[in-house]
């Protein structure tokens, strides 16, 4: 058995699915806060898996997590559960203090006290991975090698200062305590269920609307894509045979610029859904003033994982940017159910349309 948090989310239940996707697999106990981008509809194959046990409720709940670690006693905690958006954290930066930073520190101590009451055996096979993005280390020049795992912490929104901030105790809590911790820090994730704020289900949910394509300044900041199956493979393989108190860079080797990514979803949609009109996808590109400390480029180098591990990702951006467009027109009832809640009301304030 193992516990994950936040797995009703659009990394986490890509990882229960990926991981439950084999017969053999531990079952999961799956805690979720379900605040607006947790969805149940993500996991609605697994309805009828008895291996599946979700759990309505938040890591910040001591209560709830000791009940849920004394009677199901998982061999491994993966903590997926963290508030994500940047510019949500812009605007409201509290709930990224609770949920990223005094939320995992509870899942810490519970995960301690829970830990250091197992036996011989399960107290050496158990694992606390904490899951975390490459935004910790700040922004690069377009000169600048990639973020290794020993790239001083440079966070630069509030979202990723909470990152960091969490990452931070994960480690103390290895070097004080001796809890066995694993860390991985992921870049930018694609693919199925992703909550249609960001960048990619925004640039193709809006383009099938006919609405515009909002595209932050130049649209030259740069991002690492990782399609979300092979960070989901990454993860297993960390958990599996990672070394205690490290950290891993999970990283796709696919740096775009914003504006590159938008293109390329709107030649994928002029062939697969082209529009009535006959016209390109790309004139309903719209550039937006930019958004307050937008860092340029993040890029991952995941030689480590690589190299200690054996991992690297199976999908190229070309692969996986067309499976993600693919699930998208293949899902209009999971569109329907998520862009009818609050999202409208968000996209309209954030981006003015």
């Amino acid at each position: 058995m193992i516990l994950v948090t936040g797995g009703a989310g659009f990394i986490g239940a890509n990882f229960v699915l990926n991981w439950l996707s084999s017969v053999s697999a531990e079952g999961v106990i799956n805690l979720d806060k379900l605040t607006y981008a947790g969805n149940l509809a993500n996991l609605q194959s697994l309805k009828n898996d008895s291996r599946h046990t979700f759990v309505h409720g938040d890591i910040g709940d001591k209560k709830l997590v000791n009940k849920l670690l004394a009677e199901h006693r998982p061999r491994a905690i993966i903590n997926f559960a963290a508030e994500s958006h940047v510019d949500r954290s812009i605007h409201g930066p509290t709930e990224f203090i609770q949920t990223n930073i005094v939320g995992t520190f509870n899942l810490l101590e519970c995960a301690r006290e829970y830990w250091g009451g197992l036996e011989h055996v399960e107290k050496d096979r158990f694992r606390f991975h904490h899951v975390s993005t490459d935004e910790v280390y700040g922004s690069l020049s377009l000169s600048d090698p990639a973020f290794k795992e020993t790239k001083p912490y440079e966070p630069n929104s509030p979202y990723s200062a909470s990152k960091a901030a969490s990452d931070h105790l994960v480690r103390a809590w290895f070097h004080t305590y001796k809890l066995p911790v694993v860390t991985t820090n992921c870049s930018n994730n694609y693919g199925p269920y992703h909550f249609p704020e960001k960048l990619i289900p925004l640039v193709i949910l809006n383009a099938l609307a006919g609405k515009s394509l909002p595209v932050y300044g130049d649209g030259q900041q740069i991002r690492d894509w990782l399609y979300v199956g092979d960070h989901c493979s990454a993860i297993s393989v960390v958990l599996d045979k990672g070394k205690l108190g490290e950290t891993y860079n999970i990283g796709g080797w696919n740096e775009k610029t914003n504006l590159d990514v938008v293109n390329i979803i709107c030649a994928i949609l002029d062939e697969l859904r082209p529009r009535s009109d006959g016209k390109p996808y790309s004139k309903q590109i719209t550039f937006v003033a930019d958004r307050p400390g937008h860092d340029l480029r993040y890029a991952i180098d995941a030689r480590k994982i690589q190299k200690e591990l054996g991992w690297r990702p199976a999908e190229t951006f070309d692969t996986g940017i067309r499976k993600t467009v693919r699930w998208y027109l293949d899902n209009p009832d999971w569109v329907q159910g998520v862009v009818t809640g609050s999202y409208r009301d968000w996209l309209q304030k954030q981006y003015l349309i």
